[in-house]
């Protein structure tokens, strides 16, 4: 366990509750969702919501499995955290599963899930999903991180964390000056035929965005609608992504589907060196998007770009296999 985590369990466990009105009224996109009282029973369907809650010191009595093989499916910056033992969903929603951590309110903000799965959880507990308008995957991370706060009576503590994440990208964007309006993809190549890129509406394109890197208009163009957050993108023909910076995500640490891909040596960032390569654990933590993940994006993914973007191809920082 790093300093840093240590650190941050400390204070984590530390947070007063914050002082907040209650009966408690948030609209949603599938209808309005009042809490009455404080909430103490929290369950997360989001895949990524356990840190959120951790963060502001709330313990869950259910999270929801993402990926990753991890105990009680939290990832290494969110696990020093968790002193319960919460139940663990896995695949389809099981109501009766989460009926029986009789919560005193559901997140679901990050869920995916759909107006008939809202009305059967707001039978069960409160449900807060997403606001009018917002895909189910398009939430910003600092509105996840706020309207999540907001339901547990802990909004203060979510802004000043939010706001305390916003000063790091700020900085980072400050003391990187040639960084800004350069062109940037995040992409990833599961398995054979299937590679792509994530688009202005994700998460992690929209930290690279506050670093102040812009999306590659192609990739963007791409999307069937706003609430769109990733494209296919052809391993033949791989053009819309390419530019100042690529930055690929996988869950394969041989990067193997990436370093495969047959169009890959003919982008000029390719040639140039200006690719990052992250892990499954850093990749992970930049698709958290999270209160708990951002900080150890920020640590680790900054001196990675910054040598992708130092002029000599041969150098770099990131995860890639060594030779």
């Amino acid at each position: 366990m790093t300093m840093r985590i240590l650190t941050l369990f400390f204070v984590v466990l530390a947070l007063p509750v914050q002082a907040q009105d209650f009966p408690l009224t948030i609209e949603t996109t599938f209808g309005t969702t009042v809490i009455e009282t404080p909430p103490e029973r929290v369950v997360s369907v989001d895949f990524n919501g356990a840190d959120n809650l951790l963060a502001l010191g709330v313990q869950p009595v259910a999270i929801r499995y993402w990926y990753g093989d991890y105990p009680q499916t939290l990832w290494p910056w969110a696990a020093p955290l968790l002193t319960g033992s919460p139940e663990v969903l896995r695949g389809d929603l099981n109501f009766e599963q989460i009926a029986a951590a009789d919560p005193d309110v559901i997140i679901a903000l990050w869920s995916g899930i759909t107006e008939a799965e809202y009305q059967k959880l707001s039978l069960i507990a409160p449900t807060v999903a997403v606001p009018e308008g917002v895909g189910s995957y398009a939430l910003s991370w600092d509105q996840q991180a706020i309207i999540a706060g907001r339901a547990l009576g802990r909004e203060a503590e979510a802004e000043r964390q939010v706001a305390a994440i916003r000063d790091r990208l700020a900085e980072v964007a400050q003391t990187h000056p040639d960084w800004q309006g350069k062109t940037a993809s995040v992409a990833y190549a599961w398995d054979v035929g299937n590679s792509g890129a994530y688009t202005s509406a994700d998460i992690r394109v929209r930290i690279l965005n506050e670093m102040g890197f812009v999306t590659p208009p192609e990739v963007d163009a791409m999307a069937t609608d706003a609430n769109a957050f990733f494209v296919q993108i052809s391993p033949e023909d791989m053009s819309p992504i390419d530019g100042d910076l690529i930055v690929w995500v996988t869950t394969d640490d041989a990067f193997s589907h990436v370093l495969d891909l047959p169009a890959r040596p003919f982008m000029t960032a390719v040639q140039e060196g200006r690719e990052v390569f992250t892990n499954t654990e850093l990749g992970g933590a930049f698709s958290h998007g999270s209160l708990l993940s951002l900080p150890y994006v920020i640590d680790q993914l900054v001196p990675m770009i910054e040598a992708a973007l130092d002029g000599d191809p041969a150098t770099h920082a990131d995860h890639r296999p060594q030779n």
